[in-house]
């Protein structure tokens, strides 16, 4: 009975590409238009096939882990290519994802339930690993967001380092600013904005780890006076801010959130202040988290769409001065940070075992391919409690001919020059 319902299903999912399966009963059975080329996997046994059936998501990534679903040539590129590139059509949306669809919806509010204590617990899950494991592979800043590659030639050292500055001109710095950084992971954005931007600078985690190593490098760099880094959740943070920023934390916060997380930014900043969130996005309507990541990777995680941001955003009187859409920089991010990974494997599988290994294959592979395939990407939202506190066209944004940083008029010197050109108007 499994054998069949897999077949059926999988009839109905391959479209384009080519996928053989050698079932537990020795029966081989192709999928799709390419017969030459198909990517070739076996199920090991009838136990995994009916999970794989009951619920495919979670089930195929646990049966890769296990070494219970085997890929031919360990071709995980392929085989997650063909996965996700197929579910990413709209016909693809057979009956047994509705009803998935459908039970995962009635309780996606309790997956992103995320007060204080559990916020901490699905943190350190994930963030609490070795540290050696994130240097392994990470840029040397530990930059664990999207990177922003100007050009496609780019270090993943290099495009990190674009990605800080630009979201530092997006707030619109001055020197002696105070900046809260929800989420500082392990301290780079926060070393940067004080060290490059002469900001004073709040960094917040719920990782001990992080918190551990940021204060260390804020101390080792001569920055502890200007840049230090508290282990609290930022519901708890007091005072006020001149700029707030966040760069890959809003994953974790969860939509029955939204409103406390937005209603805290506001209340953060100071009448001119400016926030930037960083996060990554679908532009797809709202949905769920895959159940592999959120049991693996991310408990707790959910990735929003742009409605689901801006609903919360619009009910917290904000100005939105600019929202901008990083469509396939993740994707080249990942692919870097697999590629590093690989070439350190051997180490990676002497602090964990030859499992872990396999886990983060698949999540990086499996993350890279979804945003080159399946309608994610990254969203920038500016946002002010004043109409006029940042500049009112984007060139501040970028560098000017000469090579040189852009540096943003500030809001005075911006007021002054719309009067001046009213005045010759």
């Amino acid at each position: 009975m499994w054998e069949r319902l897999l077949d059926q299903m999988l009839r109905r999912l391959v479209r384009k590409g080519g996928l053989k399966v050698t079932y537990p009963s020795g029966d081989v059975r192709r999928y799709g238009e390419d017969d030459e080329n198909p990517v070739a996997v076996r199920v090991a046994d009838a136990a995994t096939l009916r999970r794989i059936v009951l619920n495919a998501e979670l089930a195929v990534g646990e049966a890769y882990m296990d070494e219970r679903l085997l890929i031919e040539n360990d071709d995980l590129y392929g085989f997650l290519g063909l996965v996700i590139s197929n579910a990413a059509e709209e016909d693809a949306n057979v009956w047994w994802r509705r009803v998935v669809g459908a039970l995962r919806n009635a309780k996606r509010r309790l997956d992103q339930w995320n007060p204080v204590g559990t916020a901490q617990r699905n943190v350190a899950h994930h963030y609490d690993l070795s540290g050696e494991l994130y240097r392994l592979f990470l840029d040397a800043d530990r930059q664990y967001s999207c990177a922003y590659f100007t050009r496609p030639d780019m270090t993943l050292d290099e495009a990190q380092e674009a990605k800080k500055h630009h979201i530092a001109r997006k707030l619109c710095l001055e020197p002696g600013m105070r900046v809260l950084d929800i989420g500082c992971g392990w301290g780079g954005m926060g070393l940067t904005l004080a060290r490059d931007y002469g900001c004073e600078v709040l960094g917040v985690t719920l990782s001990t780890e992080q918190h551990r190593v940021a204060n260390a490098r804020a101390e080792a760099e001569g920055l502890s006076d200007r840049a230090r880094f508290e282990l609290v959740d930022y519901r708890r943070v007091t005072g006020t801010f001149d700029r707030v920023v966040s760069v890959g934390m809003f994953e974790h916060v969860g939509v029955p959130h939204y409103r406390e997380y937005f209603r805290h930014v506001h209340d953060f900043l100071t009448p001119d202040g400016v926030a930037l969130i960083h996060t990554i996005g679908r532009t797809s309507p709202p949905g769920t988290t895959n159940p592999w990541i959120r049991k693996y990777i991310f408990p707790g995680g959910y990735i929003p769409a742009m409605s689901e941001v801006m609903e919360a955003v619009e009910k917290e009187r904000f100005w939105t001065c600019d929202v901008e859409v990083l469509r396939l920089h993740y994707a080249e991010t990942l692919k870097h940070w697999y590629d590093r990974f690989m070439a350190n494997i051997e180490r990676v599988r002497e602090i964990y075992d030859d499992r872990f290994c396999r886990m983060w294959r698949w999540y990086l592979v499996a993350s890279e391919l979804t945003f080159r395939f399946n309608h994610q990407v990254v969203f920038q939202f500016q946002l002010a409690r004043r109409q006029e506190a940042v500049p009112l066209i984007r060139d501040y944004l970028y560098r000017p001919p000469s090579g040189e940083p852009a540096r943003p008029k500030t809001t005075s010197g911006a007021r002054s020059a719309r009067r001046q050109s009213a005045a010759a108007g």
